[in-house]
């Protein structure tokens, strides 16, 4: 079996072989290092996180959308479920929300529950809005240079500020995730690449306080009302990167999806 070939994987097992583990499925732009925080606060679980392909220490695995993304997930669940762990519960952060979601729907046998913050949807008809409060909700057309478009994501998601302290080799770095960025915003555009109400495992949807973008609190609240079986956990004070600056209620999310899994 094993972990998907070319995939960067951070993984510390838990204190006993049966320990309930968690796999961490990081956003657009970013990595499963951002975990860190979170998973040395959970030192009675399995933990694992991996650079998505296209992404930093998997970049030289290729490309993939979302459908290579839950591939990937699904096969990483599988080998973490073979080395003996009582109950493995999947959570994603923004984009890896979709994977985390995709994956139990594609192989609902894979995960015992699932965490999804504030996952991106925009086909629900929840979308962010423009700048300029005169123009509609929706998507912005994309750059043409991938580097150009993680510039302008990163100034969007974190600040423009942020991206000026960072250093020529950061923004390079940063830059060089441009493919993965692009794939990863195409996926989430045009016709739905699931049906979230059909799944089949116990769900929790996460999200952020007031602080956070009106679309991703009102996709939250779609999905903690329709989805069978769902429950909402907010963390108030934060924004979207919860499990960067909130480390302590990730961890708080984190605990409540291995609780749901174990019933």
């Amino acid at each position: 079996m094993g972990y998907p070939a070319g995939l960067l994987i951070l993984e510390r097992a838990g204190p006993e072989p049966t320990a309930a583990a968690v796999v961490f499925v990081h956003g657009s732009l970013d990595r499963g290092e951002s975990f860190r925080r979170a998973m040395r606060r959970l030192p009675d679980l399995t933990v694992v996180a991996y650079d998505r392909r296209g992404y930093q220490g998997s970049r030289d695995a290729g490309v993939v959308g979302l459908g290579g993304h839950i591939a990937d997930l699904v096969e990483i669940l599988a080998e973490v479920r073979s080395r003996g762990a009582s109950s493995v519960v999947a959570i994603g952060h923004s984009v890896g929300g979709d994977v985390v979601l995709g994956a139990a729907l594609a192989s609902p046998g894979a995960t015992d529950s699932v965490g999804a913050f504030e996952p991106p949807m925009p086909w629900l008809g929840f979308r962010r809005r423009q700048p300029d409060r005169n123009a509609a909700p929706g998507a912005a057309p994309l750059a043409e240079d991938p580097g150009d478009e993680v510039e302008r994501f990163f100034c969007r998601m974190v600040s423009p500020s942020a991206w000026e302290r960072l250093s020529d080799a950061g923004k390079a770095a940063r830059r060089a995730d441009g493919p993965a960025l692009v794939a990863d915003l195409l996926s989430v555009r045009g016709n739905p690449p699931f049906n979230v109400m059909d799944l089949t495992v116990p769900a929790l949807f996460g999200g952020g306080g007031t602080a956070s973008a009106a679309h991703h609190r009102d996709t939250v609240a779609w999905l903690g009302s329709h989805v069978p079986g769902a429950a909402i956990y907010e963390i108030p004070a934060a924004q979207h990167g919860a499990h960067l600056s909130h480390p302590d209620g990730f961890v708080g999310f984190t605990r409540r999806v291995v609780e749901r899994a174990t019933g």
